[in-house]
């Protein structure tokens, strides 16, 4: 077996793959990419036994099919510094030897018997699928990215170690929480048609964040544990994570008389520079709310430090102390994106809600925050 590809698409490829792979694999050979040639078409499969990816290359004068593994960090290091070029790769598969040519140079490796591969990997889940559904590409990466700050790496909460997909007909809401914090993104930019709902775990997202392409379109099909995200050139096999997913809609408190109109980028760059003092095992800052003013407060007894500033805004709503974490602060204000965002608060000791002042068409988000214990200012 032998073909010709291009160097670039090809670490590019394999790299993209290889995010797959555990660092630590209980099986030695998912240390292992493997690699099947068919026609003019180059399979690259990777897992972890619970998430398979395979993305395909087209490669030019092709001769001879089959398979082999392949060591994935060593050729990924090896595709890294090849020159940009198309290189020959030719298997032996009576030896599974495998020699990379480029002109000037060559690679000799030798590859496992795919055989060892194992063959009932996640992609080849045999449940009926529930769901099917055509999405574009930019509808799953906006959920991914306005919820993924939130989700929670608690192993004894599994369930909110991912991003709840609840899936109806005319959207999609994306919910993911780790108890401290919460976002709710509806996006009815596409119509699903189907009804179901999912919890995908973390490493998944991730892999779809890096790979997917915003003007891709995505089939997505579930069926009772697992999903198959596939595109033209690659296709992400993951299972779901177990269980019940808290319902989010009773966490979200519906009566805040007390709302404050702030500019994001200002308020941010407050909090960012009153944090620099703030003790590390909490992050508190401390928020003075009255005439159209917010005032910041922070404190570190154990060091004997203290920072304070103020920021403009437009408060309605009666005078109040509350204080939060500046790190998940961040986190919210980075994730918003307008440059005015709503902050409707009920009283010190429930959740304040953080909102943009206006959402983009078609979508909805919310992002609560759980306040801290503030004895004074």
């Amino acid at each position: 077996m032998e073909f010709l590809v291009p160097a670039k698409q090809l670490y590019s490829t394999l790299s993209g793959v290889s995010k797959v792979i555990n660092s630590k694999n209980t099986l030695t050979i998912l240390d292992n990419f493997l690699l099947q040639i068919s026609g003019n078409v180059l399979s690259v499969t990777a897992s972890d036994t619970e998430n398979t990816l395979v993305a395909t290359i087209d490669v030019t004068d092709a001769s001879g099919e089959g398979s082999v593994c392949v060591n994935a960090r060593r050729l990924v290091d090896i595709a890294k510094e090849l020159p940009d070029m198309e290189v020959r790769i030719h298997i032996n598969p009576e030896n599974l030897a495998i020699k990379i040519e480029y002109p000037g140079g060559a690679f000799d490796l030798v590859g496992i018997d795919a055989a060892q591969f194992p063959s009932t990997a996640p992609g080849d889940d045999t449940d009926e699928a529930t769901a099917e559904m055509l999405l574009p590409a930019k509808m799953i990466l906006s959920g991914i990215d306005n919820t993924f700050f939130a989700v929670g790496t608690d192993q004894l909460r599994p369930q909110m170690m991912g991003i709840f997909w609840d899936v109806k007909p005319d959207g999609i809401t994306f919910v993911s929480t780790d108890t401290r914090k919460l976002v709710r993104y509806i996006d009815h930019s596409a119509e699903p048609g189907v009804e179901t709902s999912c919890i995908i775990p973390s490493k998944p997202c991730v892999i779809l964040k890096n790979l997917l392409s915003s003007d891709d379109d995505v089939k997505v099909v579930m069926s009772s544990r697992s999903a198959t995200f596939t595109t033209e050139h690659i296709s992400l096999n993951c299972r779901f994570i177990k269980g019940n997913f808290p319902d989010y809609n009773r966490v979200i408190p519906r009566e805040n008389p007390n709302v404050i109109t702030v500019d994001r980028l200002t308020l941010l760059t407050a909090v960012r520079r009153v944090a620099v003092c703030a003790d590390p095992a909490h992050s508190l800052v401390k928020f003075r709310l009255s005439n159209n003013c917010i005032e910041l407060k922070v404190d570190d007894a154990n060091v004997s430090t203290l920072a304070h500033d103020k920021v403009e805004c437009s408060y309605d709503g009666r005078d109040m102390v509350i204080g939060f974490s500046a790190v998940y602060l961040i986190e919210i204000f980075n994730t918003l994106t307008t440059s005015d965002i709503l902050i409707k608060l009920a009283d010190p000791s429930r959740p304040g809600v953080f909102l943009p002042d206006e959402n983009s068409e078609n979508t909805e988000l919310v992002i609560i925050l759980m306040p801290m214990t503030v004895t004074d200012f």
